[in-house]
């Protein structure tokens, strides 16, 4: 076994926010933590940059109510929050036409209206009956876990319209079409944050506030707070085990502590050699919980001049790469900051001009001509980043969660999971990540304490 150049009594792989939170925890409570970050910044999914001198998040953005463990997170670190805009009509662009709407959802047709609203009584119906911790051991969840969104749409006859917006709603929750993710992973989803009104609304939902300097800024002074503790551009390697402890070796250094806490995406656990060989459920288990795929941009403009029309600046698209919008900017004088989605697979390809000529093509065709005129652009294709790639959070197969649902977070000897896939509450969401990193830090400190 290799000779380690730095011991503790935790190490901690993934400085996000689930990594970030498990070493702080374990810090208060008087315990050694070295946390290794592969990257050559913190936050894991959560990137902050600047655009127009607006900060603005390429990666998680939003908080909102029930979020109890990253409110409180926020609260403790003095971070400042501010609503997101969301007075005036709505816009979609549909079957080739620009229309209006109220509320989370558009009002196409009485038709598509009452069938929307019997898929919603349904979907809510459904996921009230999945188990959190152990879905795989709900009722029907073998049924369920068979088939994908995709499916059950058509097993309850839902229409064309509905499908198209339920496409929209799996795009930009899970970065994947209703055909790639399982309908038992989409109930359970929905159930951890509290029902699908609460996932998808603005006002009183997951996307009601944001950061006023960007959730970057939660996960850097976190950081700051650990100190020297937290090494980055240290991407882990191999992690050898057994019962007296681990050794976690990464570039140019090698860890030995008496625990580890693995804070990454199931999909990146495979990146990584472990030796002895983990149980072969918790090795495919890797293979079958792929990360989603979302492209996000941003524009901004001279003012928010939809706001002037009466709007809100959210939209949805049937068409083009953009399919999702938000009005991201913090005053009403401006600057105007337009937040956007775009589907991954026929965005990312493009070279960055094209990917701006084509977000400011579909932005025309909805908010009129002044969508081309820009006065700065960024955008982000988190599935061509060259280290853990993907996002938003994982988008699970069918059969993933009755085959290796139990591999999850179980810890194998000193090894112990987190992350935002493995919460039970506001699963895919910083609040979901920063519960994880402080439920893997009870399971360490009970055995620290044992």
């Amino acid at each position: 076994m290799t000779t380690p150049d730095i011991s503790a009594d935790v190490v901690v792989v993934g400085a996000g926010f689930a990594g970030l939170s498990a070493a702080r925890e374990l810090t208060q409570r008087g315990h050694d933590t070295i946390v290794l970050e592969g990257r050559n910044r913190v936050g894991g999914r959560t990137w902050t940059a600047t655009i127009a001198g607006v900060p603005v998040d390429l990666g998680a953005t939003f908080v909102g109510p029930t979020q109890d463990a990253v409110l409180k997170l926020v609260a403790e670190l003095g971070i400042k929050t501010m609503p997101m805009h969301a007075e005036g009509t709505s816009l979609i662009r549909w079957r080739g036409r620009v229309r209006k709407y109220h509320g989370t959802f558009p009002q196409l047709s009485p038709v598509e209206l009452i069938d929307l609203g019997r898929v919603r009584w349904q979907l809510n119906r459904l996921q009230r009956r999945v188990r959190l911790r152990d879905p795989w051991t709900s009722p029907n969840a073998a049924t369920l876990d068979t088939m994908t969104l995709q499916d059950w749409l058509w097993s309850i006859r839902a229409t064309e319209s509905t499908h198209d917006l339920m496409a929209m709603m799996s795009l930009v929750t899970w970065g994947c079409e209703p055909a790639a993710v399982s309908m038992l992973h989409a109930a359970r989803y929905i159930k951890a944050a509290g029902g699908l009104d609460r996932l998808l609304n603005v006002k009183g939902g997951a996307q009601q506030d944001r950061t006023l300097e960007g959730t970057q800024q939660i996960a850097l002074q976190m950081a700051e707070e650990l100190g020297d503790r937290v090494i980055v551009n240290a991407p882990v390697r191999a992690v050898n085990w057994d019962d007296s402890g681990v050794t976690v070796t990464a570039d140019h250094m090698t860890v030995r502590a008496r625990l580890v806490i693995m804070a990454i995406a199931p999909a990146h656990r495979a990146a990584i050699d472990f030796q002895p060989a983990l149980p072969s459920g918790c090795s495919e288990l890797m293979q079958r919980w792929p990360q989603g795929s979302l492209g996000k941009f941003f524009v901004a403009y001279e003012t928010p001049f939809w706001r002037r029309d009466g709007l809100s600046g959210a939209s949805l698209a049937d068409e083009g790469p953009v399919f999702s919008t938000f009005d991201y900017g913090p005053n009403v004088g401006g600057p105007g900051i337009m937040l956007g989605f775009t589907k991954s697979r026929s965005f990312d390809p493009l070279s960055p001009q094209q990917r701006q000529e084509q977000v400011l093509a579909s932005l025309g065709c909805v908010f009129g001509p002044e969508a081309w005129h820009p006065i700065d652009y960024i955008d982000q294709t988190w599935a061509t980043e060259s280290f853990a790639p993907g996002g938003p959070t994982a988008a699970v197969p069918p059969g993933s969660w009755t085959r290796y649902g139990p591999w999850l977070r179980k810890p194998i000897g000193p090894i112990h999971w987190a992350g935002t896939e493995t919460a039970d509450e506001w699963t895919g969401f910083l609040d979901g990540a920063v519960r994880s990193g402080r439920r893997a830090a009870a399971e360490i400190a009970a055995k620290l304490s044992g």
